[in-house]
């Protein structure tokens, strides 16, 4: 591996293409572990916003007119404002206000950090596009289905997540990829308070090395990789989900 780093460092000194956050051990380094962030950053809003859709889905169809209200008017707030703003609000506006927590070092310091605020920003942000497209995959379940549901004892939350559920992520699964798609490319935006992820990392490095090119070029290659594990992944679970004749 080394010789292949002595190569891309022969490049950079024969044709001026400078791959140093590949060659140089600490920028290379330094944009793995913004990578690393940007992996685990996606995983934890994926997995959060789903149940937060799962949930709110099944909120919305409650009895109780205060808790409907409730889920609408966290869809409006999230679903109307820019993801953007909505992190700054709570980086700036809520951080401030939580406790501070006093490190090993006898710093006193915010309790959560900016990892954090943007991994429940990004959340609840995609969490709100979830539960309508959870809602529509509801609606879409045949009241007939639901009907035998009541007629064999089950519960509602039994009925929901054993009967209405499995059947409602069959139909909306190509509307739930687009969503997520959409989450893992947000992600970048917590470049803005200071996330130290791969838009973050990179553009130190290109600051530093100047390097600019061959930075995007790396970015863009990435994301197409990570957007497309995820699409290959969801167009898997899709098929394996797929039932004949039902949702077509």
């Amino acid at each position: 591996m080394d010789s292949f780093w002595e190569f891309l460092r022969h490049v950079h000194d024969a044709y001026g293409i400078n791959l140093v956050h590949f060659y140089d051990s600490f920028e290379r380094g330094r944009l793995l572990k913004g990578m690393l962030t940007t992996l685990q950053l996606s995983v934890l809003c994926i997995g959060l916003s789903i149940l937060i859709g799962i949930f709110g889905a099944w909120l919305q169809g409650s009895r109780f007119r205060v808790l409907k209200t409730l889920v609408q008017a966290y869809i409006q707030f999230f679903r109307n404002t820019p993801p953007l703003v909505q992190m700054f609000f709570f980086y700036f506006a809520l951080g401030p206000l939580m406790p501070r927590v006093v490190n090993d070092y006898g710093i006193a310091q915010p309790m959560l950090g900016s990892f954090a605020w943007a991994m429940i920003s990004l959340s609840f942000f995609a969490g709100a596009f979830n539960i309508e497209i959870f809602r529509s995959g509801i609606d879409a379940v045949q009241s007939a289905t639901v009907e035998a549901a009541d007629a064999l004892g089950f519960s509602r939350w039994q009925a929901y997540r054993y009967v209405i559920l499995p059947l409602a992520v069959r139909i909306c699964l190509p509307a739930l990829n687009n969503n997520l798609v959409n989450l893992v490319k947000t992600t970048t935006q917590a470049y803005a308070i200071a996330v130290p992820e791969t838009l973050f990392v990179a553009s130190q490095i290109w600051s530093d090395r100047i390097n600019v090119l061959e930075m995007m070029i790396t970015l863009l290659l990435f994301y197409l990789f990570l957007v497309g594990i995820l699409v290959w992944g969801m167009i898997r679970l899709e098929r394996a989900l797929a039932i004949p004749g039902f949702g077509r």
